[in-house]
């Protein structure tokens, strides 16, 4: 063990015997472990740092999220909150439209050979 470890392992003892994560939250509770076995085992941590960083977005949840303002529409008898709900569904429909604009970044000739290497990379 280096230094660094000694000092980190001692600090750790410490806190537990003051009882500073007596109170956290969740305790007592299970682990919310996501599903990751849709992505390749080498892209795992990449994606968990960019899901933290709110750098990924679903768009099946943005789609989601547009039939509900669908539905709200629909059923909603109130002019102002119509209102907000179309100017809603607009911003989440601009949102949708910009992920997967983004996504086809790919289709640009000049990135043709990366999107080529990429292809490689994920089906292995």
């Amino acid at each position: 063990m280096d230094i660094f470890s000694i000092i980190a392992e001692d600090k750790i003892k410490r806190a537990i015997a003051e009882g500073e994560f007596d109170d956290l939250p969740g305790k007592g509770k299970p682990l919310k472990l996501e599903d990751l076995s849709h992505i390749p085992e080498d892209l795992r941590i990449a994606y968990k740092v960019m899901k933290n960083a709110n750098m990924l977005e679903d768009v099946d949840k943005i789609k989601e999220e547009l039939l509900s303002l669908d539905d709200l529409l629909a059923t909603c008898d109130n002019p102002e909150e119509r209102v907000k709900l179309k100017k809603k569904k607009h911003e989440k429909e601009l949102r949708l439209e910009q992920l997967l604009n983004k996504r086809k970044i790919l289709d640009a000739p000049a990135s043709a050979f990366y999107k080529e290497k990429i292809n490689e990379k994920l089906t292995k």
